[in-house]
């Protein structure tokens, strides 16, 4: 099955092109947002990780008062990079295409 020009499969060879174009153009946006999403997604999951994982190096003792300050001090140091991970995670999130 031949179209105009000797072209296979019909239509005309330019409009085949930039349809061949608009197609490789939304498989590109389509695997960079799903790219996005994988980042996003890695990126909680090791802010969690990483901040139970140092939750748990923790040793406190004494009364429960003290235990009490001594997990917030820990939280003090860890609560920070916890949140730059979320907003790292969030921004992959919400980036737009």
């Amino acid at each position: 099955m031949e179209g105009g020009f000797g072209f296979p499969f019909g239509g005309d060879p330019e409009e085949l092109m930039r349809g061949l174009r608009e197609f490789a153009e939304k498989q590109t946006e389509a695997m960079q947002e799903s790219q996005r999403e994988q980042f996003a997604t890695l990126t909680l999951n090791t802010a969690v990780e990483l901040t139970g994982a140092a939750l748990r190096q923790l040793r406190v003792e004494g009364s429960a008062d003290e235990q009490a300050i001594a997990l917030r001090d820990g939280m003090r140091v860890l609560f920070p990079e916890a949140v730059a991970l979320v907003s790292a995670a969030r921004q992959g999130f919400m980036r737009e295409g």
